[in-house]
Parts: structure tokens; sequence; C-alpha cells
């Protein structure tokens, strides 16, 4: 059955390749990149950062968007257009996982994230969908529903490398 939850898949794209494996797994990765529990932690930056803020704005006056510049023009056709995010670019500091988090950590903060997220979704749509933004570090402004769009795209793109990194 699926989810009427915008970000309802989630936890199933990413924890189900995880499931059932000894939380070992979550600490094996390739020398120089992240473990599939560093991967499951900075998703849930990303979801709870994004959701804090919207939820920090839920009251605030209408805004409009700031143009894009050149570079988050490209960014936003690369993730949204190509769904692809460039090999190679850091996480933003603010999303950077410890070198260290257990599973059960980084599995309850990413759906505490997915949870949270649920709360922007009854707090703020349809009412605040088109005059509420906060700002992607690399696509700039966004509203509700672009987070949402980028944070399944971004978990997709994640989930492919969990995927490897377990074998699946």
């Amino acid at each position: 059955m699926t989810s009427m939850r915008p970000l309802g898949e989630l936890p199933d794209l990413v924890l189900g390749p995880l499931r059932g494996r000894p939380d070992s797994e979550w600490q094996c990765g390739p020398a120089g990149k992240w473990t599939p529990a560093q991967i499951v932690e900075h998703l849930a930056l990303g979801l709870t950062l994004s959701a804090e803020t919207f939820q920090a704005r839920k009251n605030h006056a209408p805004m409009r968007r700031r143009p894009r510049t050149p570079a988050e023009k490209i960014a936003k056709l690369f993730i949204f257009g190509l769904r692809w995010f460039p090999p190679g670019r850091k996480a933003p500091e603010r999303t950077t996982p410890p070198s260290q988090i257990d599973r059960a950590a980084a599995e309850s903060h990413f759906l505490a994230g997915v949870e949270a997220w649920d709360q922007v979704d009854r707090a703020l749509l349809p009412e605040r969908r088109a005059d509420l933004f906060v700002k992607h570090p690399r696509m700039g402004d966004l509203t509700v529903e672009e987070w949402m769009r980028f944070h399944i795209i971004h978990a997709r793109h994640h989930a492919r490398q969990i995927r490897d990194r377990v074998g699946t």
C-alpha cells in the first residue's frame, strides 16, 4: 500500500536495503566514502534542517523567490531535470554526517526527519504553496513542494549508494 504522505516512500527506499542486515554492514564503506549509516544521517540532517526552517517560517509574511544565479539554474537543471548530482561535490557542512554514527541514531534521526516533513506538509500546504521559500545551498530558493521533490531525488541518489555498499 502506498502512502499518501509526500515523502512516505523514503523509509522503504533508504532503509529497505539495510533491513535485516547486521549493524556492522551499516559501518562499511569504500575508503574515503560514507558508510550506509553516514548516508542515512546525511539524509536525516537535510530533511530535518529544511523542515525546521519551513516550520520556523510558517507565520512569515508572503515571500517572493529571489532570482536564481547562473550556477543555481545549472544546479536545478542537473538535479531536477536530469536527476543527477555531479560527482565530487561536497555536502554542505550542516548536512555532513559525523565520522562515526551508529545504526540506531541514524535510523531514528532519519525517520524523525521524514515525520517532520509530514508535519510541514500538513501545516503549510496548500495555503503556502507559492509564497514561502527556503534557500537550497545549490539551487536557491525552493518552495515546500520543490523541497519535497528534492528530498525524493536526493534519497534515490543515496539509496543507490547504499545498495552498492551492501550488495543488493
